[in-house]
């Protein structure tokens, strides 16, 4: 065990004073007062324990940091949000080689987190459980069930007039009545269904609300199943291979999970030591129809996906159409096959069957074109139909405030293009989520006219034509970089392409005369990241 190192021989009598002889399991846990989703992440914490004791194991516990991404949202401390992902994957990294931990379980929720945690568990190849603390229950207004993001699109309602900021005041107390990661198919929940697979969760990981005792009883099991792993010496290499990778984007097709996967699965890989590129999930999307709508695309959330039946049953669905390599081992100690064999769908209103899905194609879409050379993606099962294809003039923004700015005076008109740009992993720096303009864009009724394109990120919780990631980025010198107010912009989803109609030979004048503007932050964590961060073509990952 890797614990021998500091427990065993003559000479580790002083680690022995601080330490006995048995197996070493690090409990990596992100709570904190700040995010509610981690409100209940101590007691699974205890939970965890709980099940390593049972089974001969000592848990060892300790932090890491967290980021709530509602909270920073729309301000400088969104360009901090990205970035906290590779923070939170070294700091685990540390603590896990500096005190020789023989296994880990990562206790996590939310937006970085997972993904962090995630890159971790790939990084140090130590036998690894990811244990969520659960979704949100969705809040009710007026009999209409809603959430985060109700609370956003609400705002631009009020600066359109098309709502009394009485009733915004209501939404704001209703929208988040429990605690967990907010309650629809988010990033937070999106990488928690991901999780579970590509096989590092157990079933029920990403579904399972944060206030239900089965939640607790999940967290017990991981305990117990992670002392399992350690004796077979199961490994997240042997889970995260590439087929299993294929069966998280199969998954992420069929709920409509957030832009964000992209980047995230794109970072794990790399960890992974497996290669795949933006051009794998195009292929996986073309053949994986998308049969759950949940919010901001459709109207369930999360607790009615458990109540369906979960990722299993979602799993268990699209394996009919061979979409899912049922041969990959889980932290289970079982096989896809073996977990989902009693699976099935419960509520086909919510999991809907192959023959008749909301989309024939998955959630996700990546676009290429003069604009994005190397892609950009849209979460095109949120896009309205009239909007798959789209041109209008571009409007020009060089950050997010002052594209917030115009939308919320009513600057924005029907058939416009936002552009915003300088928010790339280099520009923004850290690449913020837009949820603040989308949701405005939305609430405001324009969402069917109005398209967004930015080398930042959106929210998952962003619905309408939102193209994001758009790579190279501006700071990079990318097209996007020389696009002016009233050029054409094509969209064209079903086609995967975008296109800036401007001659190339002008294209290329431009991009000669373009000279890189100074960094919006110029000393501390940021600046470093923005120093040593890929694309997000690339998964944003640090070098």
């Amino acid at each position: 065990m890797k614990s021998d190192s500091v427990k065993s021989g003559i000479e580790r009598a002083p680690h022995r004073s601080l330490f006995k002889r048995r197996p070493l399991i690090g409990i990596a846990n992100s709570a904190n007062d700040i995010i509610p989703g981690h409100v209940e992440l101590n007691r699974i914490v205890e939970s965890v324990k709980a099940g390593v004791y049972m089974e001969g194991g000592t848990p060892i516990t300790f932090g890491t940091i967290g980021i709530c991404d509602g909270i920073a949202m729309n301000h400088v401390g969104m360009k901090y949000s990205l970035g906290s992902r590779e923070l939170i994957a070294d700091s685990i990294e540390v603590m896990a080689v500096a005190h020789a931990f023989d296994a880990m379980v990562m206790v996590t929720n939310c937006d970085k987190i997972v993904p962090g945690m995630l890159m971790a568990a790939a990084r140090l190849n130590l036998p690894t459980i990811v244990v969520s603390g659960g979704p949100m229950l969705a809040g009710s207004h007026a009999g209409k069930e809603i959430d985060l993001v109700s609370v956003f699109e609400a705002v631009g309602a009020v600066k359109s007039r098309k709502m009394k900021e009485a009733e915004l005041a209501d939404i704001e107390d209703c929208a988040c009545p429990t605690c967990g990661s907010c309650a629809g198919m988010f990033t937070a929940n999106s990488m928690n269904c991901l999780t579970e697979a590509i096989g590092m969760g157990l079933p029920g990981n990403g579904t399972i609300p944060a206030v239900m005792a089965a939640r607790q009883r999940l967290a017990k099991e991981a305990g117990m199943k992670i002392m399992m792993l350690l004796k077979r010496k199961i490994t997240p290499k042997k889970i995260m291979t590439q087929k299993a990778f294929a069966n998280a984007m199969a998954v992420d097709m069929a709920l409509g999970c957030s832009t964000n996967t992209v980047l995230h699965l794109m970072a794990i890989a790399q960890e992974a030591g497996i290669t795949i590129d933006l051009d794998s999930f195009n292929r996986v999307s073309e053949k994986t129809p998308h049969i759950c709508s949940l919010s901001p695309a459709g109207t369930h959330h999360m607790e009615d996906l458990d109540r369906a039946g979960g990722v299993s049953a979602v799993m268990k669905e699209i394996s009919r159409k061979r979409l899912i390599h049922a041969d990959c081992i889980t932290v289970t100690g079982q096989t896809v096959r073996e977990n989902i064999k009693k699976s099935r769908v419960l509520d086909k209103s919510v999991i809907r069957s192959l023959e008749r899905p909301y989309h024939k194609q998955g959630g996700l879409a990546i676009l290429f074109g003069n604009l994005a050379p190397s892609g950009c993606v849209v979460k095109q099962s949120a896009v309205v139909r009239q909007m798959l294809r789209h041109e209008g003039p571009a409007r020009v923004f060089n950050g997010e405030e002052e594209a917030t700015s115009a939308i919320m005076a009513g600057r924005i008109k029907k058939g416009d293009v936002v552009v915003i740009r300088y928010e790339g992993p280099r520009g923004g720096p850290g690449m913020r989520e837009m949820l603040v303009p989308t949701s405005a864009i939305a609430g405001m009724g324009l969402d069917a006219d109005v398209a967004l394109i930015t080398d930042g990120r959106f929210s998952g919780g962003t619905r309408g034509a939102a193209m994001g990631h758009v790579s190279p980025e501006a700071m990079e010198g990318g097209p996007i970089a020389i696009v002016k107010d009233g050029d054409r912009i094509a969209i064209d989803i079903p086609k995967r392409r975008i296109t800036l109609k401007v001659e190339e030979k002008a294209i290329e004048g431009r991009l000669s005369k373009w000279r890189p503007p100074k960094p919006k932050i110029s000393k501390g964590y940021m600046a470093r990241y923005a120093r040593m961060v890929s694309s997000g073509g690339e998964g944003a990952v640090v070098k």
